[in-house]
C-alpha cells in the first residue's frame, strides 16, 4: 500500500479561500450548526427508545463528542486547511484512509441540509397546516443554497441573527417549563432524578441503542473545522470552538430535555414523537409558544442547513483541489465571492430532491452512520500522529496523546455500532460506491493517491 502515497499536485498559485473569521464567528458557526435547540428534533424519538432518559443519552453522547473534538482541534493545529477529517487523516495515517474518512463524512454532509430540510418543513406544518412538504423543501434547499452563494461573511451574519431568535425563544421556554413545574409540584419538583435513573424503565441496552440516535444533537460541530482555512489563528481556534462548542451543546441541550421531561413524564403520550418537543412547549407555555416554537425550529433548521451546505462544498472543494475528485468541477471558487458555488448548489439540489423520498427517522441514522464512521478515523489519526509517532517525555503527554484519543474512537465507535441496520445497509452502499470512485481515481490502487498538501494555505 506504501507506493500509493504520492506528492501533492498543488502549487502556491491554486485557488485558496480567505482567512477573515475569528475565533467569536467559528464558535458562533459551530453552535448554529448544531442549533442550541438540536435537542427538540430528537427529544420524542430519545425519549422512547431510551423509555424516559433522554437526559442520559444526551450527556452520554456528549462524552464521546468531546474527545473527538480534542483529536480534531489537535490534528487541525497540525493541517489548518479546507478538507477536514479527509486532510486530518490522509496526512495522519495514510491518503487511502483518509479518502475513506473524507467520503464518510461527505455522506454526513451531503445528508445533514437534507434532514434539515426535512425536519424544518415538519416543523412549519406545525405552525403552517397548509403548506405541502414540496414547497417547504423548495423554500428551504433555495433559501440556503442562495445565502451561502452571497459568500462567507454573509452566512456569518445570517448565523448570528439567527442566533438571537432561537435563544430567545428557548429562553422563553425554559422560564415558563420552570413555572409550570413549580406550580404543579412545588420548588421541589424541579430536582428530580428521574430524568436520570427511573428503575422501573432503566435499560443500559435501550439507552445504549437510543444514545446512537441522540447523538444526533452534535452532529454539525465539526464543520469549525472544516472552515480552518477560513480562520485567523487555526492553531488556536479550531480546537477552542470545537470543544466549546459539544460543552456548550450538552449543558444546554441537557437542561432543555431535563425540563421537557419532568413537564411530560410519560413518554408513551405523544401524539407525534417526531415533533414530539413542540407539544411540550405547548404544555407549559400554550399556544404562543408552541407556535413561537415551530418558528424557531424552522429558523434553527435554516441556521443548520447554510452551515452544513458550507461544510460540506468546501471538503468537497478540498478532495476536488486534490484532484481526489474532478478538480475541474469541484476544485472550483467563484472568481468574485470566492466561495465553492458549484457544490453549494449540488448539495442543494440533492437536499430537495431527497427531502421528497426520505423519512425523517431513516434520514437521521444515515447521518449518525457516516458522521461517526469519520470521527472513528480522526480519532485514530490523533492516536496514530500523538500517541505513535511522537516521543512521550511525562505520563500526562501519554494521556493526551494516546488515551484521549482512544476512548474517543471505542465511544464513537459504541454509538457506530448500535445503529439500525437499514442505515448501516445504506452507508454500505455509499461505501462500496467510495472504492470504486477510489479505484477509478487510483487507476485501480496501481497509481499513487495524492496526498493533500496541508502547509499550502496557512
Amino acid at each position: 500500500m506504501s507506493k500509493l502515497i504520492g506528492e501533492s499536485s498543488a502549487s502556491p498559485t491554486g485557488p485558496h479561500l480567505r482567512r477573515v473569521l475569528s475565533l467569536r464567528d467559528l464558535f458562533f458557526y459551530g453552535i448554529v450548526a448544531v442549533t442550541p435547540s438540536a435537542p427538540a428534533t430528537v427529544f420524542g424519538l430519545a425519549d422512547v427508545r431510551s423509555r424516559g432518559h433522554v437526559v442520559v443519552t444526551i450527556l452520554a453522547a456528549m462524552a464521546a463528542m468531546v474527545l473527538t473534538a480534542v483529536s480534531y482541534g489537535r490534528l487541525a493545529s497540525l493541517y489548518p486547511s479546507a478538507g477536514s477529517a479527509y486532510t486530518y487523516v490522509s496526512n495522519g495515517i495514510h491518503p487511502l484512509l483518509g479518502f475513506v474518512a473524507g467520503w464518510a463524512m461527505l455522506l454526513d454532509y451531503i445528508v445533514i441540509p437534507l434532514f434539515c430540510v426535512l425536519y424544518g418543513t415538519l416543523s412549519l406544518e406545525r405552525a403552517l397546516s397548509w403548506m405541502p412538504l414540496w414547497a417547504g423543501a423548495a423554500l428551504f434547499a433555495g433559501g440556503i443554497t442562495l445565502l451561502n452563494l452571497r459568500g462567507i461573511r454573509s452566512t456569518a451574519r445570517t448565523n448570528e441573527l439567527l442566533l438571537v431568535m432561537m435563544f430567545i425563544v428557548l429562553g422563553a421556554f425554559i422560564v415558563l417549563a420552570v413555572r409550570y413545574i413549580c406550580l404543579r409540584q412545588g420548588l421541589a419538583g424541579l430536582f428530580s432524578i428521574r430524568p436520570f435513573y427511573n428503575p422501573e424503565t432503566f435499560s443500559v441496552r435501550e439507552i445504549g441503542a437510543a444514545t446512537s440516535f441522540a447523538a444526533l444533537t452534535y452532529l454539525g460541530f465539526d464543520a469549525v473545522t472544516t472552515l480552518a482555512e477560513e480562520v485567523d489563528n487555526p492553531r488556536r481556534n479550531v480546537l477552542l470552538a470545537s470543544v466549546g462548542v459539544c460543552v456548550f451543546t450538552g449543558l444546554f441541550g441537557g437542561l432543555l430535555v431535563y425540563l421537557g421531561q419532568l413537564a411530560w413524564p410519560d413518554y408513551l403520550s405523544f401524539q407525534n414523537v417526531d415533533t414530539a418537543f413542540i407539544d411540550v412547549t405547548g404544555r407549559v407555555g400554550g399556544v404562543a409558544l408552541l407556535k413561537a416554537t415551530a418558528i424557531m425550529l424552522v429558523v434553527a433548521n435554516i441556521g443548520a442547513g447554510l452551515t452544513a451546505q458550507v461544510g460540506a462544498a468546501r471538503l468537497l472543494f478540498g478532495m476536488g483541489r486534490e484532484n481526489v475528485i474532478p478538480e475541474k468541477i469541484f476544485g472550483r471558487l467563484h472568481p468574485v465571492h470566492k466561495t465553492p458555488d458549484f457544490n453549494v448548489i449540488l448539495i442543494g439540489v440533492l437536499a430537495y430532491v431527497g427531502a421528497q423520498f426520505l423519512s425523517y427517522e431513516l434520514t437521521a441514522e444515515i447521518l449518525n452512520f457516516g458522521a461517526f464512521l469519520g470521527f472513528m478515523c480522526v480519532n485514530l489519526a490523533a492516536f496514530w500522529k500523538f500517541g505513535v509517532q511522537q516521543r512521550h517525555r511525562h505520563w500526562e503527554s501519554v494521556v493526551v496523546d494516546a488515551a484521549l484519543p482512544s476512548l474517543g474512537f471505542v465511544f464513537c465507535a459504541a454509538i457506530w455500532w448500535g445503529l439500525a441496520m437499514p442505515a448501516k445497509i445504506t452507508g454500505g452502499v455509499w461505501l462500496v460506491a467510495g472504492i470504486v470512485v477510489l479505484g477509478i481515481r487510483s487507476n485501480w490502487f496501481r497509481e499513487p493517491l495524492h496526498m493533500p498538501n496541508p502547509t499550502l494555505y496557512q
